[in-house]
C-alpha cells in the first residue's frame, strides 16, 4: 500500500469570526482493514473526532480523497502551502 499522508486544512474568515480546522488521516486496523480518522472544530479547541472503518486501505483512501475535495470546495486551505497572490 502506498502511504497516505495526513491532510490538515484550515478555513479562516475574520469577517464571519470563523477559524476552523479539519484533519484527515488513514490508520491501519488490527484486522487488515483501515480506519479514516477525522478531526474538526474551531482552531484552539480540541474539536470533535470521528472514526470510520473500511475493509481495505484503498477504500479508506478513496473516502479520504472525497472528503478532502469537498472541504477544499467549501474554502478550506492547506495552512502550509505557499500562498499565491498579494504581497505589498
Amino acid at each position: 500500500m502506498n502511504e497516505l499522508r495526513p491532510v490538515h486544512l484550515r478555513r479562516i474568515d475574520p469577517s464571519q469570526n470563523m477559524r476552523r480546522f479539519y484533519s484527515l488521516s488513514v490508520q491501519p486496523t488490527l484486522f487488515g482493514g483501515a480506519s479514516l480518522v477525522r478531526d474538526w472544530g474551531r482552531i484552539g479547541t480540541r474539536g470533535q473526532s470521528m472514526i470510520e472503518t473500511f475493509d481495505t486501505p484503498a477504500e479508506a483512501g478513496d473516502a479520504m480523497t472525497r472528503l478532502e475535495r469537498r472541504k477544499r470546495r467549501r474554502g478550506y486551505l492547506d495552512p502550509y502551502a505557499p500562498r499565491s497572490g498579494r504581497r505589498e
